[in-house]
């Protein structure tokens, strides 16, 4: 008689290469967490370390824009020999509209952009769909 073939794959194989795969992929979900969350960590250090100097260089700019629109305002009013009023509404029409337009380019600018790091949410949310898909 021969020796004993195998002739189906065994039942205890299959279940090991299973649970092998399955616990595979739990690492990989938790490696992807562990690196969207670094990723998200370190983008919002960045941030907050512009965002100091960038409110600091804006509080120093507008006092210093401040007393220059309060000049040109002075200014207008001499040169021209208009009245207070006068010098002052040109110069705050023409920041008005100014600033209306840097806010609407800041606004459109902001909107064509997501600050969420794209490429390892869209492999975590691939693997999660993966993982809760019935099978």
């Amino acid at each position: 008689m021969p020796p004993e073939l195998q002739t189906g794959s065994d039942p205890q194989s299959v279940t090991s290469l299973v649970t092998g795969i399955v616990n595979d992929a739990q690492e990989l979900l938790k490696q992807q967490l562990t690196l969207f969350k670094t990723e998200l960590q370190s983008d919002l250090r960045k941030t907050r370390e512009a965002m100091v100097s960038l409110a600091a260089g804006v509080a120093i700019l507008s006092v210093g824009g401040l007393m220059l629109c309060w000049a040109l305002a002075y200014l207008c009013n001499w040169a021209f020999k208009w009245p207070d009023w006068g010098g002052f509404a040109l110069v705050g029409g023409i920041l008005a509209v100014l600033g209306g337009v840097l806010v609407f380019v800041g606004r459109e600018r902001f909107r064509s952009f997501n600050p969420l790091p794209d490429q390892t949410a869209d492999a975590l949310r691939e693997n999660l769909e993966w993982k809760t898909k019935p099978r």
